[in-house]
């Protein structure tokens, strides 16, 4: 079957304009000479749209955008995802379903089967599973529809399955001759690794040729890669969609596959997730430019490098806001790479107000020593900066923190965690360092200059709030800061069985000590993009007023 895959980067909410982008696909599926054109799960609606799903009015546009797309088809089919209302009580009053159009007409529906509820999944909470599903006919042949988990259910792959239905195998057990998924799957680090090998074994257990649709784009917190799969009937790659960005891919499912998988560079793969994820989360809220602190760190300088790579070195603005703390070194570095990036740039002292400040706060605090708070209002003070240039100016503010900070709570409430997105607030800051290089790297190999200063690379880390500070005077290595965050956040290993890996029983405690002292923080922090396999914000939810504490 000649089958063009149409992986694009869809809008949540947008229902005329996602429309519109699968007409477009349509269209040029039928100047291909496709049989069938296929789409992402709920490419109406875009992915997740959440609690829209409770407004009647969203659900008829959603409907009625299918009726339509259904009328101008012809030969070609069309599948595409949406929303189904459910008309059986007791039960949840929608479907996540797959429309097969052509003729004029909707000539099948599907509905999910598994509906993922955990980490950042919450399906449960909207639609009504499917207690079946049959193939369908098309063109003379039986096909096999199912949605994103439908075939993330490999006894075999995983140690612990969540469902005991395997929709896509029963599907071929029917007599489905093809298997298609519709998908809108999140991606994090190594999850195209774990597609393939799960795409793969379908096939090679059904013996079923697999057509595999991503979705691509940004949306909130979430990272759709696209990175879309075809597999032959023998587990072999017959195509792959592109990563990051919008593809539309045309394949023969009768042709053996051998294609080889394109290399992977995981820190090209972690950048390009974050321009995609900032860009798209800009423009998808309206904005069209973004302002950040500059601070002559490495943590600034990788965001920067991603918002100018995302929005163009025009449409972003860096701000330098020294103190008296602030070394020289920090403030040439700073405009070292605003200018190495072409961004415009600008400095801001904040030492006037700060004095300022203190003075009207000598007599309150008069016989106390100064300690954090004065350290605190520095980082407020630069945020009420920042967030009067984003006022100003009409740009998103982004902040700059990392993973390793937001875990133990090294970072200021209403000060460096003002903004509206936090670009690396999922990457360890190992990981900022290994994606610095890699930028570096990259723009020299493509005939440019690292734009990263090789001083803010190798100099030690220090928020530059107090003389001679250094993150690691109350932090212990960011190395074994991240692999304890790894094991107690992502892993969920208990402190005592990080011990028993051969981290130091004070280093184990205290590390566990900040993560679960800094929830309330993580609570009212900036919306971040989810790149590891258990970000902090809606995939983990940890209650802030509670007193459960797990000893070494």
């Amino acid at each position: 079957m000649r089958i063009a895959v149409a992986q694009l980067n869809l809008v949540v909410g947008d229902i005329a304009g996602n429309e519109q982008a699968i007409r477009e696909a349509y269209v040029r599926g039928v100047s291909a000479g496709a049989e069938i054109v296929v789409l992402p799960e709920l490419a109406l609606t875009g992915y997740p749209p959440r609690d829209l799903l409770h407004r009647p009015a969203f659900l008829r546009a959603n409907r009625e955008a299918l009726e339509r797309l259904a009328a101008q088809t012809g030969e070609v089919g069309l599948l595409v995802g949406f929303v189904e209302l459910n008309p059986v009580r007791p039960g949840r009053p929608l479907y996540n379903s797959a429309a097969l159009l052509q003729h004029g007409k909707v000539v099948a529906i599907r509905h999910k089967t598994l509906l993922p509820t955990y980490d950042v999944f919450d399906e449960d909470r909207y639609f009504e599973p499917a207690t079946s599903n049959a193939p369908v006919e098309f063109n003379g042949r039986r096909i096999g529809i199912t949605l994103c988990e439908d075939v993330w259910n490999d006894g075999d792959l995983w140690p612990e399955r969540r469902y005991r239905p395997e929709p896509a195998v029963e599907l071929a057990a029917a007599g489905a001759e093809i298997l298609f998924n519709l998908s809108a799957s999140p991606w994090h680090m190594g999850k195209e690794r774990t597609r393939h090998d799960l795409l793969g074994r379908l096939a090679r257990r059904t013996a079923r040729p697999v057509v595999y649709c991503n979705l691509v784009g940004g949306n909130d917190e979430l990272i759709f890669d696209g990175q879309s799969v075809v597999m032959d009937a023998k587990g072999r790659l017959l195509m792959q969609g592109a990563a990051f960005a919008p593809d539309f891919r045309v394949v023969d499912t009768g042709l053996a596959g051998g294609m080889t998988a394109r290399p992977v560079v995981a820190e090209e793969l972690l950048y390009q997730a974050l321009e995609l994820g900032t860009r798209d989360y800009l423009h998808k809220c309206g904005f069209r430019s973004a302002v950040l602190g500059l601070s002559g760190g490495i943590d600034s300088a990788v965001v920067a490098c991603i918002a100018a790579g995302a929005l163009g070195r025009e449409n972003v603005r860096g701000l330098s806001l020294p103190s008296q703390y602030s070394s020289q070194g920090s403030l040439d570095d700073a405009r070292d790479l605003a200018e190495r990036l072409g961004m415009e740039y600008g400095v801001v002292p904040i030492q006037p107000p700060f004095m300022a400040v203190k003075g009207q706060l000598r007599e309150v605090f008069a016989g106390l020593r100064e300690d954090v708070t004065e350290e605190n209002i520095q980082a407020r003070l630069r945020g009420v900066m920042l967030m009067a240039m984003s006022n100003k100016f009409g740009s998103l503010l982004l902040t700059t923190g990392n993973k390793s900070e937001l875990a133990v709570g090294y970072c200021t409430l209403y000060g460096d965690m003002c903004g509206g997105l936090a670009v690396i607030s999922d990457v360890p800051k190992t990981w900022v360092y290994r994606l610095a290089r890699w930028i570096n790297e990259d723009a020299v190999a493509r005939g440019g200059v690292g734009p990263i200063p090789e001083s803010t690379l190798i100099k030690p880390p220090s928020a530059e709030l107090r003389p001679d500070q250094k993150d690691q005077d109350s932090l212990p290595d960011y190395e074994i800061l991240d692999a304890i965050l790894d094991a107690y956040v992502v892993e969920q290993v208990s402190p005592a069985e990080i011990v028993g890996r051969g981290f130091a029983v004070a280093d184990v405690s205290r590390v566990v000590k900040l993560i679960d002292g800094a929830e309330y923080k993580r609570r009212q922090a900036a919306p971040g993009l989810k790149v590891t396999t258990k970000a902090f914000g809606v995939g983990r939810r940890i209650p802030v007023a509670q007193r459960w504490r797990e000893g070494v």
